[in-house]
């Protein structure tokens, strides 16, 4: 199976980045094919500025909702100059709302373009990042929020767009998306509602209903100052969660034991 891997770690010294080291080397010895985006060596900018609204609009928005947008006029008013307003404006003419919508899509930031063609490549995505505030990182978030846009990651109905959260179309076709994320807190802290909180944000917003159906979260409780043989017992997890990637949960030899109550 081919699969994309997304880091988010600056320490290369890190938990994560063991975890990252001993999955990966799990995927290669399962026989997977396995490409990884470091987000911090790659200095992936995870803000979204004017530049990424090109990567919200598409020529598939129903024509009355592309009519309410009026981007012929968003176009215009982002022009620098009176030449380039003219060079536009003609540019535009004639063009119908669809058409425009397709002029405003060829402009999506080249650097998204270039993680998007990785999530197409992969049949399955992988995502390794310590929990901060109860989820990913802000590169991360910034990541997704950026590369799993309209049109590529999802599309909305016209009910959708004027509000109805069942207009959402998924659009990703990955087998599967694992998901590893270290915490400073045990367990029970996580059993009291914080993994519910995650799971709902991450799981389902950000990877379930852009459509891939199978999704696990596996956390590595309290790993910030855990006892060495509890690391090397999460790094042997890592690794079996490569080397298996392609078997259920229910079909793995569990690694770690149970965290005494």
């Amino acid at each position: 199976m081919k699969v994309l891997t997304v880091y988010a770690h600056h320490d290369p010294r890190s938990f994560c980045h063991s975890v990252l080291e001993r999955f990966t080397a799990g995927l290669v010895e399962g026989g997977h094919t396995s490409d990884v985006v470091d987000l911090h060596a790659i200095k992936f900018d995870p803000v979204y500025r004017a530049r990424d609204v090109a990567s919200y609009i598409d020529a598939k928005i129903p024509r009355p909702i592309l009519e309410q947008m009026d981007l012929r006029q968003h176009v215009l008013k982002g022009c620098r100059g009176p030449l380039q307003r003219w060079l536009a404006e003609r540019a535009l003419r004639g063009k119908s709302p669809e058409e425009i919508a397709a002029f405003v899509r060829s402009q999506v930031p080249k650097d998204v373009r270039t993680q998007q063609a990785k999530v197409m490549w992969a049949e399955a995505l992988a995502f390794i990042a310590p929990v901060h505030f109860c989820n990913f990182p802000a590169i991360l978030r910034g990541w997704i929020e950026r590369v799993f846009t309209y049109g590529f990651a999802y599309g909305l109905t016209e009910a959708a767009w004027r509000g109805d959260v069942n207009g959402r179309l998924p659009l990703l076709r990955h087998r599967r998306a694992l998901i590893m994320t270290s915490t400073l807190f045990d367990k029970a802290a996580y059993d009291a509602g914080i993994r519910d909180a995650m799971d709902k944000i991450i799981d389902e917003w950000a990877f379930r209903y852009p459509g891939i159906a199978n999704v696990e979260h596996v956390y590595f409780y309290a790993a910030t100052c855990a006892p060495r043989a509890r690391i090397e017992a999460y790094l042997d997890e890592a690794h079996e969660l490569g080397r298996n990637f392609d078997r259920p949960p229910a079909a793995r030899t569990p690694t770690v034991p149970p965290v005494a109550a």
